[in-house]
């Protein structure tokens, strides 16, 4: 399923298990816009939620001011991978990573978010 986001907000819900309820709703900053990913979190020092960048397969956190949360997300939004990353390091692409979501380093293992979890993306929210 092909996703069409704009630049913009909404909200990310990361689910408790397969169809049972929401665990936890973050504030999210969609990011699809060459500029808005290649932006990302640079020059920030703390994130009001996650950033959904896509379609993204990598990224790298040169000139970044804080360690951050990296998870890569194949086409349907499950996690295939959760990392922290320190400032000035290079992050290899996933092969079937279509997104990436950065937030502050520790924030996604409070959300319960990790391989195999599925997220929901609501924009405009």
């Amino acid at each position: 399923m092909a996703r069409r986001w704009r630049d913009g907000r909404g909200k990310l819900v990361v689910r408790a298990g397969d169809g049972e309820a929401a665990h936890v709703a973050v504030p999210l900053e969609v990011a699809t816009s060459y500029r808005a990913r290649t932006k990302g979190l640079l020059g920030r020092d703390s994130v009001d939620g996650a950033i959904l960048l896509s379609p993204a397969n990598s990224v790298h956190t040169f000139r970044m001011r804080i360690p951050i949360d990296v998870a890569y997300l194949d086409r349907d939004l499950k996690v295939i991978g959760v990392h922290t990353m320190k400032p000035w390091r290079l992050g290899l692409p996933r092969l079937r990573s279509r997104h990436v979501l950065e937030s502050e380093a520790g924030a996604m293992a409070g959300w319960g978010l990790g391989p195999g979890v599925r997220v929901e993306v609501t924009v405009g929210a």
